[in-house]
């Protein structure tokens, strides 16, 4: 591939914004410049920079962030900054979105992706992917509590949604497993239960946790193909 056309698929601008940056010597490849914007190089493995910055070439972007509090998982926030406000413009440019949506006041682990494919067969409910979230409550936990929420809660209009596993973490905390993710659902859930949810946090998503990303609130990093393969 050219670079040119590499720098435009990874997010650098127009077509004649990636020429530009390469007749002004500001990419190159190796410790060398190039100049040539149709020089052709392979993409396997490429890592290029960019005004000194250094960049690996990526056919699709597969992220995992962890969200922090009082952010929209919106390209078109209202009320708050936009989850996506926390990557490189690059990634913005190419188009890159939320897999699903967490509230704004929800944190934990948040998926991005530019692969449209990915981002479907993700949000497919017919996956039953399984999210398991931690939800401190306003009253104390009971056996009553998560048996109920075990059993199935009626939510309006609405079949019984069922948390798959509840556990009790403190007097305060549980930790509940659903495959499904309709709106506000596990605070709709505690709700109807008779509890109220203070603050509630996704932990992980299929086999893929939080923890085992190492990632500070706010932060994020790409996916390799062992931690996707987790996404099951």
């Amino acid at each position: 591939m050219t670079l040119e056309k590499i720098l435009h698929s990874q997010g650098f601008g127009s077509r004649k914004q990636c020429r530009q940056l390469i007749w002004n010597e500001q990419v190159s490849v190796a410790g060398r410049l190039i100049t040539d914007a149709d020089e052709d190089l392979p993409c396997d493995g490429l890592i290029f920079s960019v005004n000194g910055k250094e960049w690996t070439y990526r056919q699709h972007l597969y992220i995992a962030l962890h969200k922090p509090p009082d952010y929209e998982c919106s390209r078109k926030p209202s009320h708050h900054p936009g989850i996506l406000s926390l990557l490189p413009q690059e990634y913005l440019n190419r188009n890159t979105q939320p897999v699903g949506r967490l509230d704004h006041d929800t944190t934990g682990l948040l998926l991005l992706s530019d692969d449209g494919a990915f981002i479907h067969a993700q949000s497919s409910p017919k996956r039953h992917v399984q999210k398991i979230y931690e939800a401190t409550v306003f009253e104390a936990v009971t056996p009553q509590l998560i048996a109920q929420l075990q059993e199935g809660v009626k939510l309006i209009d609405e079949d019984k949604p069922i948390a798959a596993q509840v556990r009790m973490l403190d007097t305060h905390l549980l930790e509940l497993s659903i495959d499904q993710g309709k709106y506000h659902q596990v605070k709709r859930m505690l709700a109807a239960a008779g509890n109220h949810c203070v603050s509630l946090r996704r932990s992980a998503i299929g086999k893929l946790t939080l923890d085992s990303l190492g990632l500070p609130m706010g932060q994020w990093c790409h996916l390799d193909p062992g931690q996707l393969a987790q996404l099951v």
